[in-house]
Parts: structure tokens; sequence; C-alpha cells
């Protein structure tokens, strides 16, 4: 049977093409998608800039579906067929360091979908079972975020954030505005940072009891002020850029936890002395896991969390290619793209 999938051919060209529907095993989960959300790596697979890529390449990694047929060898009762369900889209080894830690979200063989493998663009997937996460309560929308957003819990818990603490979130994105929401969900006092008016009020509604429009003042004149002098307990960089890695380690207060979860796109220069004088902890933050997702969807059934304003546009699988044109040439005005399938 074929199905149509959105997929990337080269640099800047996407198309609908049509594949054949996925095989599954005894141990896999048919999952008919419902809604993809494009991220920041499906952006730079367009723009020819993600080095984990080859093409063509199917995207697609945040995941809204309901399931479809369960295989034989799946564990009675736990998944059904039309159960609302996302999926932890990445892989483990098993075998690697990370694993043998436990910590297979940082697994060095890692391939996620729409990156190192096909995506979810696609009418159906099949996934193994130990990778569907049931989603009783949440909409397609919801849905649809909570991959982003854990990736952004999971940086506040490799922070160690703690309700006394005061936690700088530089980047208002989706990514970053997880970060902020599980640091407010923490309890603790949570300062966003953008050049974006729109998406600093964003990071209010996300969670964020102060904001910083860095266009308007410097930062780190405006950090000094709103923590008396400290700086920040916690720094949570989530724009990946040269000048905002050196920022997170400038405003870190002394003794204070760094981590970054973007990737700088060019090489960066630190004074050096900081990490010693401050003696500080400098933590990378990578993907998210499954206990991430529960703690994410949790939130989301409390409310609370602005999912319709984060989701800038929803289109179509046939407009998803000129949305995403549109997203490489003004990625300032955009948060979130939905490409709803059903």
């Amino acid at each position: 049977m074929a199905m149509r999938a959105l997929q990337i051919d080269r640099e800047g060209s996407m198309r609908v093409v049509g594949i054949d529907a996925p095989e599954t095993t005894t141990t896999d989960v048919l999952i008919r998608i419902r809604t993809v959300g494009f991220c920041g790596s499906d952006l730079n697979t367009y723009r020819g800039l993600n080095p984990l890529v080859s093409y063509p390449r199917i995207p697609g990694h945040e995941i809204a579906g309901v399931i479809e047929h369960v295989g034989s060898a799946v564990p009675s009762g736990l998944l059904e067929a039309g159960m609302d369900v996302t999926v932890v889209p990445y892989t483990a080894c098993g075998q690697c360091p990370s694993c043998r830690r436990g910590r297979t979200n940082a697994c060095r063989d890692n391939q996620t979908l729409g990156v190192q493998r096909d995506g979810a663009l696609t009418e159906l997937v099949a996934v193994p079972w130990q990778k569907v996460l049931r989603a009783d309560g949440l909409s397609a929308r919801q849905l649809a975020l909570v991959e982003p957003l854990s990736v952004g819990f999971h940086a506040v818990d490799r922070g160690r954030v703690a309700p006394e603490d005061t936690v700088l979130v530089i980047g208002c994105g989706a990514v970053g505005l997880g970060a902020i929401a599980g640091a407010a969900h923490r309890g603790a006092r949570v300062i966003a940072v953008d050049v974006d008016e729109s998406k600093l009020a964003l990071g209010r509604r996300a969670g964020a009891s102060e904001t910083i429009d860095t266009r308007g003042r410097p930062l780190h004149d405006a950090v000094q002020t709103l923590t008396g002098g400290d700086g920040a307990d916690v720094v949570i960089e989530a724009v990946g850029l040269p000048e905002t890695f050196v920022s997170a380690v400038s405003e870190a207060a002394f003794t204070g936890r760094v981590v970054y979860i973007g990737y700088a796109k060019a090489p960066v220069s630190f004074d050096t002395s900081q990490f010693v004088k401050k003696e500080l902890d400098i933590l990378g933050s990578r993907n998210a896991t499954a206990e991430d997702f529960r703690a994410v969807m949790a939130m989301l059934r409390h409310g609370g969390f602005p999912v319709s304003d984060a989701v800038t546009r929803v289109v179509g699988l046939d407009d998803a290619g000129e949305a995403m044109r549109e997203w490489s040439e003004r990625p300032a005005t955009i948060t979130r793209i939905h490409v709803d399938l059903a």
C-alpha cells in the first residue's frame, strides 16, 4: 500500500512523495499520524546545515498519533488500537557508556526520527512498543509539543533546578519555553531572555516572572540589576549562538550551573578563568527521557501552558513545504509550525 510523505530531497527542496507503508514486527505499534511539529533540526536540514542528515530525508519527530494496530508480542492491555499516543523518537544501543549508565537519551549511537533516519511526516509509522507513550486526555496540538518541551524539561533536570534558584533561560523558542515552564513548575524564579517582544510575552505566559529584551539593554546590566549583583544560580542556553554560549558563563553566579541545549553554529572562545574562579558546573543536555515526556504531559493536563500561542502556524501536508520555506526566510517570526495529517 502506498502512502504520502513529506520529503526533503536536498538543501532548499521539499515535496510530497509516495512511499510504501511500513512493515511491522510482532513487537511494533503501527501509528496513524495526526500532527507533526517542525523543529529547528528540520529547519537546519532544509537549509543544508544539519551535519547528521543525509538526503533524501523524511523529517518529523514531534508526534501526535493514534494507534492503528498493536503487534502480537506487545504486553497485553498496555497499548490498544484507538489510543492517542506520542513517541519517544530516539534510539539506544544499550551498550555504549551512556546506555550502561542508564542515560539512554545521550546514547552514542542514537538515531532520532527525522534526523539520522526517516521520520513521522507521513501517514503511518511503525514504532517499537517501548517508545510509545499513552496520552489520554491530550489534544493533538498538545501532543505535538511534548517532545520539544521535554527537551527543555530535561535541561532543567540537568541543572538540578530547585525552588530557591533564580534561573536565566536564554531563548524563548519552543525548547526554551520548555525550560521556562519546567523551572517554574519546580517553583524557581525564572528570567527569560530574547530579542523578540512577542516571544518574551510568551515566555511570561509559560512561567517567567521577569524578561529581558537584549535589543533594549545590555544583558549583563539587566541580570545584575535583577539579581542584586549575584548573577543567576542556573543559566540555560537554548539559542545556540557563540555569543549566547559566552553570555551563559558570564551571567552565572559563583558556584552556579550552566546548561547548554543548543549547538553553537561556530567555534566559541571562552575566558576560562570564569570556569575556575566561579567553580561552575558546565553541563550539556541532550534529547529527553521518557520521564521528561511524562512530566510534560502531566503539566499539559493541568493546563497553564500557552499551547495555542506557542504554535505559530498550522498547515496541511500539501502546504508544509511552503511553510518551511517561509520559516527559513523569516525564522524570528515563527515559534512552531504544526503539520496536520488527520
